[in-house]
């Protein structure tokens, strides 16, 4: 009895039983049916969803599927898939809430409670491709929209913290790459070059072609951020430092004086008339001078490439420190070329200032430009000679001029110290008194009745040589003498009538260039005898070609009664215009101290 109650049907199980005998074959058969009907109204559904012409479609998994399907077809980012696992759980999470709107969107398909899902959004934050391996080597293309909405390829080599707009639809480009952190094995084709001087910045970091064919990189941002040690990566400072050390090397072997003139439409290094502190006598734009071929020239040395001078990264050499040329107007000339191009590129210019408050330079025997933000000063020091202009007092009790040979000029003390020291000397001995020598030139209290000028500039510049040995501390402070600057008067001299207000083009053949001046030899084995090392600029043979450049007859607004009568008798082909033949000078110096300021930090290290 108890075997056959534990195997007794509950509730009627003979009833059941035979209710599922009559209804079998119809269970089969509607089985089978509403499958069929299921299918077909799920697939019809399906179609109506994914076709909808509605732009409110309450369907947003269906629209996020078509919609990045056809952007990653042209727009997908590098090492990455709509086929994420990221996407596929906003695509899950979008049906979810489809069916159930009311539902808390706080639980993930997992069940875990920390993790929120959303629909797919196409203007997402940037995202990073980090730590990449160390063979990796990116050769795909990047299609960038720009304004126009044309499609500009550009293809991506690996190179350091390189930000790439990419368009995912093509109406908004919304989202970037930003390649990071790249390891120091990838392929590193994109070596470091020098920027040519008619060249302009695309974008930090990406090569530029020269209409000749000339590859370049810009220095700026890359030399600044090596200076700077902003950047902790690694890579980024090698990269960088190994362009800078390749085209040091290649200015150390060139002679940078030895070149020709050619035309860059890219030049000048500021716009005519923009810089308020060139004085009027060297601002040829403001004066009326018509033609501009005078400043769309750059210095091109044959062996190698003159750095574009720029400003921004001159700033950072020159933070900290004095910069300062001693001389006579030539000297002044390049100094407010310098002072423009500094400016021009300083973050505040209201933090540039004389240090008087001084906006003409030709009174005074010293000024001084700060560069308040860089803790810089760029100064300027009148001393014609480089030795002093002395007072006799003759047999009659009058006072007579001289020259002493034997002692350098006052301010001397005043800029001994300084980090950067560019000197000059040269047109004021050929004036009537120094070049005659009759009773001019002194030494103690010997008033030479008759010397000639070549020995009296030479024993002026061996005083000059003997006074940096033994008061110039070569470990701190960088000396350049530069040499003649050439003049080029037609039909007289500087006060004779010599004129050059007709010429528009540069010396072309080097058969009408003048005899090298014979005080630069004297200066030349005067620097050689010294026990500091001077870097000499000589400019002499790069400005001798340069008859195009000078104020000419434009050289001032305001002409007297006498020059308004004769205009034509009262030119300037001494000075330079500016923007002009200085602007080249600054450019060779910035060169130079690229150079030197290198070989000091690598002395530091050793």
């Amino acid at each position: 009895m108890a075997d056959i109650t534990k195997y007794a049907p509950i509730n009627g199980g003979a009833l059941i039983s035979d209710f599922k005998t009559h209804f079998s074959i119809l269970r089969t058969k509607r089985s089978v049916t509403l499958a069929y009907i299921f299918v077909f109204v799920f697939i019809a559904f399906t179609i109506f969803l994914a076709f909808s012409p509605s732009s409110n479609s309450s369907s947003p998994w269906f629209t996020n599927i078509f919609t990045v399907s056809s952007s990653t077809s042209t727009n997908s980012p590098p090492s990455s898939s709509i086929f994420s696992d990221e996407s596929y759980r906003s695509h899950f999470s979008s049906i979810y809430s489809y069916f159930f709107p009311n539902s808390s969107s706080s639980q993930s398909h997992t069940g875990s409670p920390n993790t929120a899902f959303s629909p797919p959004n196409l203007n997402k934050e940037p995202f990073l491709v980090k730590n990449q391996t160390k063979n990796e080597t990116i050769t795909h293309k990047v299609e960038v929209l720009n304004p126009n909405n044309k499609i500009t390829i550009l293809p991506q080599k690996p190179s350091v913290n390189q930000t790439v707009n990419i368009s995912t639809t093509p109406p908004k480009p919304s989202s970037e790459i930003e390649v990071k952190n790249e390891t120091q094995n990838k392929t590193q084709s994109d070596k470091v070059e020098v920027l040519k001087a008619n060249q302009s910045t695309i974008a930090s970091g990406v090569k530029n072609v020269t209409a000749n064919g000339e590859k370049g990189i810009v220095v700026k941002n890359l030399t600044s951020s090596l200076m700077k040690k902003k950047k902790n990566n690694g890579t980024d400072v090698g990269m960088v430092k190994k362009g800078i050390d390749d085209m040091i090397k290649s200015l150390i072997n060139c002679d940078l004086f030895d070149g020709n003139w050619v035309v860059d439409n890219s030049y000048p290094l500021y716009k005519p008339g923009s810089c308020s502190l060139i004085d009027e006598q060297f601002n040829c734009f403001l004066n009326g001078r018509p033609d501009n071929g005078y400043h769309k020239l750059k210095w091109k040395p044959k062996g190698c490439t003159l750095p574009r001078l720029d400003g921004s990264h001159m700033l950072e050499l020159l933070r900290g420190k004095r910069l300062v040329f001693v001389g006579d107007s030539l000297n002044r000339n390049m100094w407010e070329s310098l002072i423009c191009i500094l400016r021009n590129s300083a973050r505040d210019q209201k933090k540039v200032y004389e240090e008087f408050g001084r906006h003409h330079f030709r009174a005074e025997a010293s000024y001084s430009f700060v560069f308040e933000d860089y803790k810089c000063t760029v100064e300027f020091f009148v001393s014609p000679f480089l030795v002093q202009e002395w007072e006799v007092t003759g047999k009659n009790g009058t006072k007579k001029e001289t020259l002493r040979l034997d002692i350098v000029s006052r301010s001397a003390d005043k800029y001994k110290n300084a980090d950067i020291i560019v000197f000059n000397t040269g047109h004021w001995w050929t004036h009537e008194k120094t070049s005659t020598g009759k009773d001019y030139y002194q030494e103690g209290s010997h008033v030479y009745s008759d010397l000639n000028v070549l020995e009296a500039f030479r024993k002026a510049l061996t005083t000059w040589g003997r006074w940096i040995d033994a008061n110039v501390n070569p470990m701190k402070s960088l000396v350049f003498f530069r040499g003649y600057s050439a003049s080029h008067f037609s039909g007289g001299q500087w006060n004779s009538g010599g004129q050059c207000d007709h010429e528009t083009e540069p010396i072309k053949n080097e058969t009408y260039l003048t005899q090298y001046p014979p005080k630069m030899t004297v200066l030349e084995k005067v620097l050689k005898g010294m026990k500091t090392r001077v870097t000499y600029m000589n400019v002499t043979r790069m400005t001798d070609y340069r008859k195009d450049g000078h104020p000419s007859i434009y050289r001032k607004q305001h002409l007297s009664d006498e020059e308004r009568r004769s205009p034509l008798s009262f030119q300037d082909c001494s000075h330079w215009c500016l923007p002009g033949v200085p602007d080249a000078w600054n450019e060779i110096l910035y060169a130079e101290l690229l150079v030197k300021l290198n070989q000091k930090q690598q002395q530091k290290r050793t």
